[in-house]
């Protein structure tokens, strides 16, 4: 489910939900990034590490996950985003898979994403960038994720 909302920030909040923390940042729940260009190999393989994945820790059973995006750059490209709710058992179950082209300064939310039964989510993973759409290389924005009960 996507949800396009006008914000002034990027945050929303809805009934009782708490932001996470991406793993290995700074303590802030919002993350900034750019879209990086990957390294391609002589034969046009994508390698090395790109800053395209962000995961937000899971600490406690939530009933649902929401996702927020917001592009950041003063023009438009196509994000190609992807997000994974990832398991305890190393597995992980993809829940986005879309390209968006948001105007500047709107936010986007997906979800919300409801926890497999008998599954504990671990951590959330949100994905911007492919080799796919090279054009949105370069530009900015802002994720958040939200768990909610």
């Amino acid at each position: 489910m996507l949800l396009l909302a006008s914000l002034s920030g990027l945050l929303l909040a809805s009934g009782s939900c708490e932001f996470l923390i991406p793993i290995g940042g700074d303590g802030n729940t919002t993350v900034t990034k750019r879209v990086d260009r990957p390294r391609v190999h002589p034969l046009r393989l994508a390698f090395g590490h790109t800053n395209w994945n962000t995961d937000f820790i899971v600490n406690q059973p939530f009933r649902s996950y929401e996702l927020f995006f917001t592009a950041q750059s003063s023009k438009q490209a196509s994000y190609p985003i992807e997000a994974y709710l990832k398991f305890s058992d190393g597995s992980n179950l993809q829940v986005v898979n879309e390209s968006v082209k948001p105007p500047i300064g709107t936010g986007i939310m997906f979800g919300p994403f409801r926890s497999p039964s008998g599954r504990a989510v671990s951590q959330v993973n949100f994905k911007v960038g492919s080799s796919k759409e090279p054009e949105a290389s370069g530009f900015s924005y802002r994720i958040a994720v939200q768990g909610c009960r």
